[in-house]
């Protein structure tokens, strides 16, 4: 689905890293480990073809990213969910309104009736017609998560998804993110988080990723 093929980026005369080749597929989960100031949010982006790398080739869902037009990357978008760790919300917009956006910007119709299961999925029913400002940490995060997959994409990528929410909150995201997973998506989880990554081997199996000193390493196969 995601494929990156040698993939080298800089910023301005700042080698960030080379070399990277990762290939998510259907059912894959990945943990993307390293330590701050290695890449680990810029290797997000490129996944889902918000930077292009200075060398080698991303290809997402046999598309190379190079021959894709705007309008086709926009299309290609849908297929991917993506977690931010800051969530990015319309705070003038209900929960629910921020949820249903991919739809609405998509020119669909928002089925009210998925909406409400999403809501009721990651534990916001009760909240629906609050705005962002007034949710919790772990709140938004699950709000992101939702709005991650309401146009139920093939691949999730989340970039530090519990970095700023208490240990209670992370388990329940990761529970939610391993159910989505059981369910075939992909996933791609950047965190520095080990505590995190031990809780999720009773949990699933997933392979670690370490981006450090400008290349990536598979940690093992097992967590």
């Amino acid at each position: 689905m995601i494929t990156l093929d040698n993939v080298a980026f800089r910023y301005g005369d700042r080698p960030l890293f080379g070399g990277v080749s990762l290939d998510v597929q259907p059912g894959d989960f990945y943990f993307l480990t390293g330590p701050s100031g290695a890449g680990k949010t810029t290797l997000v982006r490129l996944c889902y073809l918000d930077l292009a790398p200075e060398d080698g080739t991303v290809t997402c869902f046999g598309k190379p990213g190079t021959t894709l037009a705007r309008d086709e990357i926009a299309d290609m978008r849908q297929r991917i969910g993506v977690v931010h760790q800051d969530c990015r919300f319309l705070d003038h917009l209900s929960v629910a309104d921020n949820i249903a956006l991919p739809v609405s910007v998509a020119g669909r119709a928002v089925s009210e009736g998925d909406l409400s299961e999403l809501l009721k999925w990651v534990g916001l029913s009760g909240r629906a017609d609050a705005r962002p400002p007034e949710l919790s940490g772990g709140e938004r995060q699950r709000a992101a998560l939702a709005r991650a997959v309401m146009m139920d994409p093939d691949v999730i990528l989340a970039d530090e998804p519990t970095g700023n929410i208490d240990w209670e909150m992370s388990q329940r995201l990761l529970t939610l993110l391993v159910e989505l997973n059981r369910m075939g998506k992909a996933i791609l989880l950047a965190t520095h988080d080990m505590a995190l990554i031990r809780q999720a081997k009773t949990m699933t199996t997933a392979r670690v990723l370490r981006l450090a000193g400008g290349t990536l390493q598979q940690a093992g196969t097992d967590l």
